[in-house]
């Protein structure tokens, strides 16, 4: 079988070291459309050169398995439109998030995707200790930004608006080295060669099959999106099933995107976006991980304009969940939060930096399609001291 592809950079913009290859590697592409770009003028990186980023590394020790009960802290992941870039906040209360770079990417979308860019960045820590993280491969300006000699990767009226090819797959023990593998669906899997997208990934424990499951919205073509789940290598570098549509929505001309599924009192709830008239969260639930989803009418979020990218997250020592997601219908876009201990009703807390909000960006500001993780203080720390930047 096929696998995804393997890169290694330094955590150092600037420097390199040469790129090694996993077995049975995926020959590169040749894309026309990504061909160099003739500007007149360069942009600003992303980065400064030796500006201090995650490390890419082409292998892991061993992981360490912490109880939840020492995870009293938090850790947010999330990225930005004018970057394209990844960015790491810590909270040691679950209200107040700090950029752990001052508001600087902590990994620059040019140095690890096809498209120079990455989006929806997803988050959590696995049973065996490693923490997984999942991100799209697009960059949705990449011809404004110099990146892409044309607007979309491939034909919009063939493949649709954001088309992409790979989501980015990545696995830590220590939040600071990562291994980095590039995963092309439609490479992979025959009944998805014509996929038009592989957008917003999240990883959830799979009991059953004892593997990571990766979860994501795709299309055929220029069809409408909808969203499948894949069981994930051992090494966390490919996708080893052919992917399966996870829920069965009653009109299925309707985009649904951007599922994000907890294990809560036995049931799996998924919290993912209708496409109706404006976006907004809902929900569905089912008894097994990947299928049996029940649909549910109800509109989830509290807000009057389109919302997007669904995040849970439970407060340490407490039965409250929040549900984060992105508020994109106000400008300039901001993160949206209500809570819930009963999955029934969701009490508004606003977003960040609202008057009488709880929930503070104390240095930063436009963070998009966000995940919450619970980590320990340690962990926190351990990051904060990494980038240099005091709290």
């Amino acid at each position: 079988m096929a696998l995804g592809r393997a890169f290694i950079v330094t955590g150092l913009i600037g420097s390199a070291l040469a790129g090694t290859a996993v077995a049975q590697q995926i020959p590169p592409r040749v894309d026309s459309a990504k061909s160099a770009p003739a500007c007149s003028a360069a942009r600003n990186p992303v980065v400064a050169e030796g500006e201090r980023q995650l490390a890419i590394v082409p292998r892991l020790g061993p992981a360490h398995v912490t109880p939840a009960s020492k995870q009293s802290a938090y850790l947010m992941v999330y990225f930005k439109d004018d970057t394209h870039s990844l960015y790491f906040a810590t909270s040691r209360d679950g209200h107040a998030f700090t950029d752990v770079n001052a508001g600087r990417p902590i990994l620059s979308g040019r140095s690890i995707a096809d498209q120079k860019g990455v989006r929806d960045p997803h988050i959590m820590r696995g049973p065996d200790g490693a923490f997984y993280m999942a991100m799209t491969d697009l960059h949705v300006f990449g011809q404004r930004d110099c990146v892409r000699t044309t607007q979309w990767e491939r034909p919009e009226q063939d493949y649709g608006w954001g088309n992409n090819r790979n989501m980015l797959l990545m696995k830590s023990v220590d939040l600071l080295h990562w291994t980095l593998a590039k995963v092309d669906v439609s490479r992979l899997f025959p009944a998805y060669s014509q996929a038009g997208n592989a957008w917003a990934p999240e990883t959830i424990y799979n009991p059953r099959t004892r593997r990571m499951m990766v979860y994501f919205t795709t299309r055929i073509r220029n069809g409408p999106n909808f969203m499948v789940s894949s069981e994930a290598n051992a090494a966390f570098t490919t996708l080893t099933t052919t992917p399966r549509k996870i829920l069965d929505y009653p009109r299925p001309q309707v985009n649904t995107i951007d599922a994000d599924i907890t294990l809560i009192g036995g049931k799996y709830r998924m919290f993912y976006v209708a496409h109706e008239k404006p976006g907004s969260i809902r929900q569905a639930m089912s008894n097994q991980i990947d299928r049996g989803y029940v649909y549910d009418a109800r509109k989830i979020d509290p807000e009057t304009v389109a919302a997007e990218a669904p995040n849970l997250w439970r407060r340490h020592g407490t039965n409250t969940w929040v549900l984060m997601y992105d508020v994109f219908g106000v400008t300039p876009n901001n993160m949206g939060f209500a809570e819930t201990t009963d999955f029934v009703s969701f009490r508004n807390i606003g977003r960040f930096n609202d008057p009488g909000s709880p929930m503070k960006a104390t240095n930063f500001v436009q963070p998009k399609h966000g995940a919450v993780m619970a980590v320990t203080p340690e962990e926190a720390s351990r990051l904060e001291r990494y980038f240099g930047v005091p709290r």
